[in-house]
């Protein structure tokens, strides 16, 4: 590896390196200030503060940046990078390898061929004299090269990653030599799509998963504007007042109401269960006639009408919930001073693909979706897609008779009329093939399905035997999904719950692939102003001006159908989303 050399006009230095549109330029900033960046075969180094030059850089070339992890360009999120072409050299490799690992060594050593359980570490035990080991290449202050003579990179470097700029610049150009790699194992790959086009598709997923962790950062940074009164008051009408005695009071209070609709609630009896143990709810039930093998919610929905404790207990649950998770210790912790809702974010929960956040961003009861609400002069535009992994199934399996399906607004109105059922019937069936649910009525539904769309069960069969064998899978993307093993002896359960998982993933995996890029395409395309807020599965809010709303509601349905025709280009597959603009998130559209 060359020597890095410092630079004075990055712009300058890059474009005589070879820098272009659409061009790989590694990318490497310390916590000390100044930057690294690397093109073809030469390194710079730059001391000066880095968002400004990142800036110039992009506005100039227009390149593709390329970093270890998006979550390492946070300081240059908050100097004001938006929405430019990257390349995530983690989410990247475990697109093509699957699992959680971060670990750049991990990384490195994958991509070049290497055992990465064979990689060096900081302070190996010598296990022959219980010492620890610290050879010359363990140290990176006084190794200018972040790469070992036996190709490993050295592990300080991997574990701390650049002290300075000129260490920057080293670790700029080995994330792009691994990224360079990394594009190469993707070409190998085949381009699922029945109209394939350039560049194919897992070089867009690569693309778009890199893009999407970007807007991880940026959505920690921005967060989700919430009104904090709505959000006390609120609290305050399930749990109570914040002080410990009127908690506790609220507490015993909801404990009761529970309480009092058993048989002999008056005499103190019913007081004895415990409502916060699995076990004796089980018993709470079982003494008014209701046996469940659990207490999930879902399972009780069905006896809401059995007995009045049953929506009492479900009610006390979804109060229960705010006051352990979203209570007032919650809302003092995440949410700011400026009133933005605040977690860390990531692109992709490593199985099913989707975006995640902390702070219960993602799980956010509807309880207190009136307290998400736009600031003012704006507004919130909500877009949520329409059924959108039956919809991807339909694409990915290939299937022409159930691609024409798609073209209607409901899906399963076509679907019903195909099965000779009623719509409730349909959608039953349709989302019991892609969740393994065979018994009962789904099961009957089920065999309707098979006759009118073979083509799409044979696929969703084809990913259940694969799992249950455990063989890796691809999603349409080409995101690996791994299959754990299983001990001996397997249990018939375990493997129809390996089958179940792989059915599932091949569909809503795809999906996931299929929102983000969606995601980033609207995220490129805003007004300045506008910020995505929230990235909630199958669904994107928006915060914008409300002079820009009608502009904004018009970008997600044009980044959509751009999306769907290239993602599912050939299928013949129609994607659909509510668009909605909204004062609060609870609005009705």
């Amino acid at each position: 590896m060359q020597p890095p050399v410092q630079s004075t006009d990055p712009v300058a230095d890059l474009r005589g390196a070879g820098a272009g549109p659409g061009t790989l330029v590694g990318v490497a900033v310390t916590d000390i200030g100044g930057l690294g960046l690397a093109v073809g075969g030469s390194s710079f180094w730059y001391a000066g503060e880095p968002g400004p030059v990142i800036s110039r850089v992009v506005e100039a070339l227009r390149p593709r940046l390329v970093w270890w992890s998006a979550s390492h360009a946070e300081p240059l999120v908050r100097a004001g990078l938006r929405a430019v072409a990257s390349w995530d050299v983690t989410a990247v490799h475990r697109l093509l390898h699957g699992g959680f690992d971060d670990d750049p060594a991990v990384v490195w050593a994958t991509t070049h061929g290497l055992d990465p359980t064979a990689r060096p570490r900081v302070g190996q035990l010598d296990l022959l004299d219980g010492s620890f080991a610290h050879g010359p290449d363990d140290d990176p202050l006084d190794a200018g090269d972040p790469v070992r003579p036996d190709g490993y990179l050295r592990p300080s470097w991997a574990r701390a990653g650049p002290p300075d700029p000129v260490a920057a610049a080293g670790w700029a150009a080995v994330a792009l030599t691994t990224a360079t790699r990394q594009h190469g194992a993707l070409g190998d790959l085949p381009d699922p799509r029945p109209a394939p086009g350039d560049p194919p598709l897992p070089l867009l997923t690569a693309w778009s998963e890199s893009a999407a962790e970007l807007l991880a950062v940026e959505l920690g940074v921005v967060g989700l504007p919430l009104d904090r009164a709505t959000a006390a008051e609120l609290i305050g009408d399930r749990v109570g007042p914040p002080d410990p005695a009127g908690a506790a009071a609220a507490r015993t209070a909801r404990d009761a109401a529970v309480h009092a609709l058993l048989p002999g609630g008056g005499d103190g009896g019913a007081q004895a269960f415990d409502l916060r143990n699995p076990a004796q709810v089980k018993e709470l039930l079982a003494r008014v006639g209701i046996d469940v093998p659990d207490t999930r919610s879902w399972r009780l929905e069905p006896f809401r009408s059995v007995h009045p404790v049953v929506p009492a207990l479900l009610e006390w649950r979804k109060t229960e919930r705010i006051a352990t998770t979203y209570g007032w210790a919650w809302l003092e912790r995440h949410v700011g001073a400026d009133g933005r809702l605040r977690g860390a974010w990531t692109g992709c929960d490593g199985a099913g693909g989707r975006m995640t956040a902390s702070a219960g961003l993602h799980n956010l009861p509807a309880e207190l979706r009136p307290a998400v609400a736009a600031e003012p002069g704006h507004v919130l535009v909500r877009a949520d897609l329409g059924q959108v992994e039956p919809r991807v199934l339909a694409a990915v399996a290939g299937d022409a008779a159930f691609a024409a399906a798609t073209v209607a607004a409901d899906l399963y109105a076509p679907v019903a009329a195909r099965l000779g059922c009623d719509r409730p019937t349909a959608k039953v069936a349709v989302l019991a093939a892609m969740y393994g649910q065979t018994s009962g009525a789904a099961g009957e539904a089920l065999r309707g399905l098979e006759r009118a769309y073979p083509v799409a069960m044979s696929y969703l069969r084809a990913a259940d035997e694969s799992g249950r064998a455990g063989r890796e899978l691809r999603t349409y993307g080409g995101r690996t999904l791994r299959m754990w093993q299983l001990a001996e002896p397997v249990d018939p359960g375990a493997l129809a719950g390996r089958g179940r998982f792989a059915r599932n993933a091949v569909v809503q995996g795809a999906a996931a692939e299929l929102f983000k890029m969606w995601a980033v395409s609207v995220r490129a395309a805003l007004p300045a102003g506008a910020e995505v807020v929230m990235c909630l599965h199958d669904e994107l809010l928006v915060h914008a001006r409300r002079e820009d709303a009608t502009d904004v509601e018009s970008i997600l349905h044009d980044a959509l159908d751009r999306t769907g025709a290239r993602w599912a280009a050939g299928s013949g597959v129609r994607f659909v989303a509510d668009v909605a603009t909204l004062g609060r998130w609870s609005d009705k559209t």
